[in-house]
């Protein structure tokens, strides 16, 4: 198991491999695991960015973000501005339904509302929307309610995982309650969280998947 000091380092090493930030602008503290970032970030997409990479190094257990964003003066936008940016990416996006999210844009943070019927829609409907100059941060709020609430959604979720090889298939609890999936057990890195999350999400009639799984490396 690596210290936090060695976690610390491994973090920060990340940071500076991945170009799309600036890793000086990001300072990292380590106790017990749990990373804790903080800095100044040039756009919500960099602060994104910085969470995703803490998060693939092997042995951190969590991650708190105290990352802000302080636009550079050139990269201001009115809220109109982000706002009509905002819908036209929304309406260019494929993998987001017509008329169905409906976004507020107030002081640079954008939220997101409305209904879909898959789980990739949402998380589409963020994407597209995420790295628009201006945007000091996304809220998703648009909410998963599918039309179809099959019976077999564990063992559509057990097969998934099966199929993807996932090593932790057999160490997971999988409790389904309605169109609610509760995910219990241990995984050794974030990407098998991710994985395992991701694969029962893409279970038909899926509406709410709560992770509970902990990293146990």
């Amino acid at each position: 198991m690596k210290t936090d000091t060695q976690l610390r380092d491994d973090i920060q090493a990340e940071l500076a491999w991945d170009p799309s930030f600036n890793a000086a602008d990001v300072g990292v503290i380590v106790k017990d695991g749990v990373a804790t970032l903080t800095g100044h970030l040039a756009s919500h997409a960099e602060k994104y960015a910085v969470e995703r990479a803490a998060q693939r190094v092997h042995g951190v257990k969590a991650v708190a973000v105290e990352l802000s964003v302080k636009l550079p003066f050139d990269h201001e936008r009115t809220d109109a501005e982000i706002a009509m940016a905002t819908e036209r990416a929304l309406e260019w996006n494929v993998l987001v339904p017509e008329d169905k999210i409906r976004p507020m844009v107030e002081k640079g943070w954008i939220t997101l509302s409305g209904q879909v019927e898959w789980e990739y829609q949402r998380r589409a409907a963020e994407s597209a929307v995420r790295n628009l100059m201006g945007v000091k941060g996304v809220s998703n709020l648009v909410n998963v309610t599918p039309k179809v609430r099959p019976a077999d959604v564990e063992k559509k979720i057990q097969d998934a995982l099966a199929r993807q090889a996932e090593r932790e298939a057999k160490h997971l609890a999988i409790t389904v309650d309605g169109s609610q999936v509760t995910l219990r057990g241990k995984v050794h890195s974030w990407a098998e969280r991710n994985a395992v999350q991701g694969a029962a999400w893409a279970a038909p009639g899926v509406s709410l998947v709560v992770n509970d799984l902990a990293v146990d490396n």
